[in-house]
């Protein structure tokens, strides 16, 4: 029995948090119908006796009291963190697990990092330990976070940076979403360069989700809906179109759908840890396999079939196809195209009613049109897992380390140095205490070295595939 505890940073870090918390508990509700505390409510949430104040015991066995997240909300502005605690999830966190300011990072790296950093360091540490020590097997630290903003890309990384100092025995997973070319936060380049050099060194594993590729995704939705191919009945009882659980989309935040996705991906990374399976993958099974190089650790994620993302009725498309898509550049949670790039490893985590002969009838029959390093031609990870999402019969997440990353960390690094080269609002950053040039000048280096990384191993690709000679037993 393992547990895992939750990071949200920011403002998008905490809406998306909360979408995946909201998520976890009808996802327990739909197979937990007699409200006892299991193995499997215990990996995320604490069952806690309220009746003897707010420190209540906690209960291992039994009926379910009261549930309360293994999580830290942290964001330096009220906004959203208010708006979670008036809503219909207010009793799963209390005020021991928040951290809140009022005035925000200015979407300043340097004010997240440096200033708020260091204000709120022991604050932090503490709540972190807390949090720690309600688990009796601490297995992985989550940290969501977005790259462009200044509390999630400053505070999110020295959070993990604290993490890995206090806890360097846990693994660290981090879900960091990246800005879109078109991002409305004139700083952003700046604050991801600035942030990537913190995940290069601090992260165990980095799962980049691009603001474009979730709208995209979110569009392609809605047209499959609104085509009528699938059927565009929408459940009566909604479970992801919207916060209040109906079916009317007006209400819908613009943001909602998008935060569902990454959300969900989060469901499917964690189901092994929840639930049941014939073949379930340890958390920490995914670094250790899907990692050969400790810098090259960011994994491109892709969800199929994606109408487990919206709530409709939908006949059950060939369980092959679902294989086929994840795939494709059309449900890469990046702006990637893994099938013409290189891969180093790659993980398939199925849900449902999939056994594994299909799984294996999949990988040899997608095998021959995918390019793996020579030293890493068996390089897959699989895990199933007995419990489907809601509503549906199966659902794939797939994890590919592969070079397809790099175009995402190029145009980054352009971005970035449009404005580098011009010195363009560099003084917003260098008037904060212990922030100099040199911080910029050895971000950009570190982003210069992992693009460099990635294109040695582009350049493997396609040579001849060498077996690794077998030794030789004399007898």
């Amino acid at each position: 029995m393992t547990q895992s505890v939750v990071v949200q940073v920011g403002q998008c870090g905490n809406q998306v948090g909360c979408r995946f918390w909201d998520l976890a508990l009808r996802e327990h509700a739909a197979v937990n119908k007699k409200g006892m505390y299991d193995e499997a409510l215990s990996s995320f949430f604490r069952n806690v006796d309220t009746r003897s104040g707010d420190n209540g015991p906690d209960i291992y066995k039994g009926k379910i009291c009261t549930l309360k997240a293994r999580a830290l909300l942290i964001d330096m502005e009220e906004g959203v963190v208010n708006e979670i605690l008036q809503g219909p999830l207010r009793d799963v966190f209390d005020s021991k697990q928040l951290i809140t300011d009022v005035s925000g990072s200015g979407n300043n790296w340097a004010v997240g990092h440096k200033i708020y950093g260091c204000q709120y360091r022991e604050n932090i540490v503490e709540k972190l330990r807390k949090t720690a020590e309600h688990c009796d097997c601490l297995q992985c630290f989550f940290i969501i976070h977005s790259m462009g903003g200044g509390t999630g890309s400053g505070l999110g990384t020295f959070v993990l940076n604290l993490l890995e100092e206090e806890f360097p025995e846990v693994y660290r997973f981090v879900t960091s979403v990246y800005p879109s070319g078109e991002d409305d936060v004139i700083t952003s380049p700046y604050n991801s360069v600035l942030a990537m050099k913190e995940l290069n060194e601090h992260a165990d594993c980095v799962l980049p989700i691009e603001n474009e590729s979730l709208f995209q995704i979110v569009n392609k939705i809605h047209q499959m809906i609104n085509s009528g191919k699938l059927g565009s009945t929408v459940k009566q009882n909604s479970l992801v179109t919207s916060n209040a659980g109906s079916a009317k989309t007006l209400q819908v935040k613009p943001f909602d759908a998008m935060n569902n996705i990454v959300a969900n991906l989060l469901l499917n990374l964690t189901c092994s840890a929840r639930f049941e399976g014939s073949l379930n993958m340890d958390l920490n099974e995914i670094s250790m396999n899907l990692v050969p190089f400790p810098r090259l650790h960011y994994l491109v994620s892709s969800l199929t079939p994606l109408y487990t993302l919206a709530d409709v009725n939908v006949p059950s498309r060939r369980l092959d196809q679902m294989f086929s898509d994840a795939f494709s550049r059309d449900h890469q949670l990046i702006q990637a195209d893994p099938k013409h790039s290189l891969y180093l490893a790659c993980a398939l985590l199925v849900r449902g009613n999939v056994q594994v002969s299909d799984l294996r009838r999949n990988i040899e029959r997608l095998k021959p049109s995918l390019h793996f390093v020579s030293w890493n031609q068996e390089g897959w990870k699989t895990g199933l897992c007995s419990v489907p999402p809601v509503g549906h019969s199966h659902s794939l997440l797939a994890l590919a380390n592969n070079t397809c990353v790099k175009p995402t960390f190029i145009e980054l690094k352009d971005r970035f140095m449009k404005l580098y080269k011009k010195k363009a609002h560099l003084h917003h950053y260098l008037q904060i205490d212990g922030m100099e040039q040199s911080c910029f000048s050895e971000a950009i280096c570190s982003l210069s070295d992992l693009i460099e990384e990635y294109n040695e191993l582009d350049a493997t690709k396609g040579g001849p595939r060498i077996d690794p000679s077998r030794l030789k037993i004399a007898i």
